[in-house]
């Protein structure tokens, strides 16, 4: 029995997400973003929170944690590597290891970089990804306390996974993210259909979230850093795909 995702806005501009059980009534917020966006998005599904996972320290993807649990109680699952950066962690994961909510399955990926702990949650059975900062729809998270080598050796952990895989990422950055990639590969069809349907979904009131995984592949420039066409558009022809990923997050970081 598939799980639901409900997906809703926080703050300014987070996504934020709730993974409800079916089968035992058990639900995660991924993230808490905000305290309040998250209980009206309980509320609308009549569901009640019993889990926390969170991607990484940063104050807006965690200020709600406390609140939340005092709340309901619920169990936060979070970071090994960040534990001393997340106040309220009741169980420390890192890459490789597995988590249940209820009946569902996530596996945690580590995908350092916009910081050193960073991790991604990836429920394969719901063909689901949570990226947090780590991966957005036609970009990636700054590269606040991590270098490019790491940063993409987690990216190809996530182009590894099914590319009929749902993205869920921590923000809507997609009309943004299309301006920058659109200046480095402006003939990327694949791209500029992309962009284009998140113009449409903007437009029209709707989140640009999930992105499938395989479109991103094809679409997001970060994605492409180990490809031909990439490493020429930013003068690297022939060099490592960690030098020209590093090369176009430093340009995107000056765009």
């Amino acid at each position: 029995m598939p799980a639901q995702i409900a997906v809703f806005t926080a703050r300014s501009d987070n996504f934020g997400y709730l993974v409800h059980d079916r089968e035992t009534g058990r639900t995660a917020a991924i993230d808490a973003p905000e305290e309040k966006a998250i209980l009206d998005a309980l509320a609308a599904h009549g569901w009640t929170l019993s889990d926390i996972l969170v991607t990484h320290h940063h104050g807006d993807h965690t200020e709600a944690i406390g609140p939340l649990k005092a709340r309901f109680g619920a169990r936060v699952v979070g970071p090994r590597g960040e534990a001393d950066k997340i106040e309220g962690l009741d169980e420390l994961v890192s890459g490789g290891d597995r988590i249940s909510v209820g009946a569902l399955s996530f596996e945690v990926i580590d995908v350092p970089g916009h910081t050193l702990g960073h991790i991604a949650y990836h429920a394969p059975e719901e063909k689901a990804l949570f990226s947090g900062d780590a991966l957005f729809s036609l970009g990636v998270g700054r590269m606040f306390e991590g270098t490019p080598e790491p940063m993409w050796a987690g990216l190809k952990r996530l182009k590894a996974l099914d590319p009929q895989t749902a993205v869920y990422c921590g923000h809507e950055y997609t009309l943004a993210n299309a301006k920058f990639a659109l200046s480095v590969d402006p003939s990327n069809e694949s791209l500029i259909a992309r962009a284009e349907e998140a113009k449409g979904q903007i437009e029209s009131g709707l989140p640009t979230i999930p992105a499938r995984l395989g479109d991103e592949i094809a679409a997001n420039p970060f994605l492409r850093a180990d490809t031909e066409a990439l490493a020429g558009r930013m003068g690297l022809q022939g060099a490592d795909p960690v030098e020209v990923f590093g090369a176009l997050r430093r340009a995107k970081d000056q765009f």
